[in-house]
Parts: structure tokens; sequence; C-alpha cells
């Protein structure tokens, strides 16, 4: 399996890595830490040499109970960082649900756009089918303010797939090659930890949608949860989770701590070679 991303391509004959970016001031694990454009870049730069295949840079943060930023304050954001990482060659995720932000990305050279609301916004579509950039389509049950106040399910793993099945169709008759479309089942997004545990435990429920998966548990609140750590003390459990979603048929997961999920995935990627 592959993932066309602009000009690139990523083999998923074995699992990637995309490295996180934060450039806000109040994301759950790293806010504050690369507002500035310029240590973002530098950041950035340090986990491509740690072997993130994909940069995923965000400026505006989709935590439980996060505001809204204005679109001119996300493109001042994350414009700098995606033209300086597009010119090191780098295969740069930009992580918005706006349209706008979405052109102005891969206008700067962005090659792939990873939207926590799955292209539903009015002209989203057509700013990522005007272009060859790769999508992340991503289930979310309500907005990141009110998303973690009550979620509920009849069936968390057969309502994910359908919407992730409904919106990769919909990005398909909408101009978006298949081979250009992730799809990502939310975790943390709208769920409580018993929907989070099912989903990862279900994985190839999503797998079977026959689009790469993308997983992103690095750090999350239901690791907190099951562990009783801090963010910043969840590394341990990531990897742990990382390697269940790689197990279950993720394709990428999406992590802070890039270096050590490489080789906590180059051990796995050995033992399944055996």
């Amino acid at each position: 399996m592959i993932l066309r991303c602009g000009r690139q391509t990523l083999d998923l004959s074995k699992p990637q890595v995309m490295g996180i970016v934060n450039v806000t001031p109040d994301s759950f694990s790293d806010g504050g830490q690369f507002a500035d454009a310029d240590a973002a870049i530098s950041y950035a730069r340090r986990l491509r040499d740690e072997g993130a295949a994909i940069v995923d840079v965000g400026g505006e943060s989709t935590r439980p109970g996060a505001a809204a930023v204005p679109e001119d304050v996300e493109l001042a954001r994350v414009l700098p960082v995606v033209e300086a990482l597009a010119h090191d060659g780098a295969i740069v995720s930009v992580d918005t649900m706006k349209p706008g932000v979405i052109r102005a990305a891969i206008g700067a050279g962005a090659s792939m756009v990873n939207d926590v609301r799955a292209l539903q916004a009015h002209g989203a579509i057509e700013a990522v089918a005007a272009s060859d950039a790769a999508v992340c389509l991503m289930h979310m049950q309500g907005e990141p303010r009110s998303m973690q106040a009550e979620p509920q399910y009849v069936d968390v793993v057969a309502e994910v797939a359908a919407f992730l099945r409904e919106r990769a169709r919909a990005c398909e008759a909408g101009g978006i090659a298949r081979e250009r479309i992730a799809v990502d089942p939310g975790f943390g997004f709208g769920k409580t930890v018993a929907h989070n545990l099912r989903l990862l435990r279900e994985l190839r429920a999503i797998a079977g949608l026959g689009y790469p998966v993308v997983a992103g548990l690095s750090r999350k609140s239901t690791l907190g949860a099951l562990t009783g750590r801090a963010p910043g003390e969840r590394l341990p459990a990531s990897l742990a989770a990382a390697l269940a979603a790689v197990a279950g048929g993720a394709a990428i997961v999406r992590v802070h701590d890039v270096r050590a999920t490489v080789d906590a995935l180059c051990v796995w990627s050995a033992v399944q070679a055996v």
C-alpha cells in the first residue's frame, strides 16, 4: 500500500511515523513549547532526523475544551513552518479544518492535509481536490470544545467505520484519488476510555475499509486514565499503544516521541519478518 503525497509517494509496506509539531500556546501536551516559528522549524527538523516520514504542523489546538482560532492567526503560525520544511523536501502535513488554511498551506508546500472534521467544511474537499496533496480524514463526535462532555455510541466501531467510509467516498466523488486518502478513527475525539480501547482492539475493522489507517494515541488522556501518569510521563504507554495500533493494521502512527517510536517499530518489524 502507498500514500501519494503531492510529488512524493510514501511506502506503507512497513509502519511509518508522523511527528507532531504544535505551533500553538495551548495544545494539551506541548502547548507553548514551539509557538515561535524558528523553534518549531528546528524541532520539526529534529523529528525528521529521528525518523519521522511525515511532519504534521498544527496552528490550532483541538484538545478537549479548546477555543477556535481565527484563520489569520492560524495562518501566521503554520505558514512559515510549512514553507521551511517543504523547502527541505519534507512531507509536510497541515493539521487544520479550515479550507482557507488548507489552500494557503498547500500553496506553501504542504503535501498532506490532516483534518479532524474529515473535510466536512464547505469548500474543503474542493481545496484538496484542486491539488495533488494527500488527506487524512478523521472521525470526531461533536466539536473540540464539547466533544468529551458525554460521548455516546450504539456501536462505536461500526459507527466510526461507516462515517469514514462515507467521507472517503465523498472525497473520491469530489475528485480526490483513492491513493491520496488515509483515515483516522479519532482516538480521544468524542470517545470515552472504553470507546478508545474497543477501537484499538478492533482496529482491523477500520483497516478493512481499504485505506491507510493513521492512529494518534500519543500521550492522550486515555493513557493517563490507564496509568495515572501526566502527559509528559506517558512514553511507555504511548509506545505500547502505537505497537497495538500497528498490530491492528495501522499504517501510520502520529506521535510526539519520534525516536523512541521508530526504535520500537524497528524491533516490531524485525520480529514480523522472522
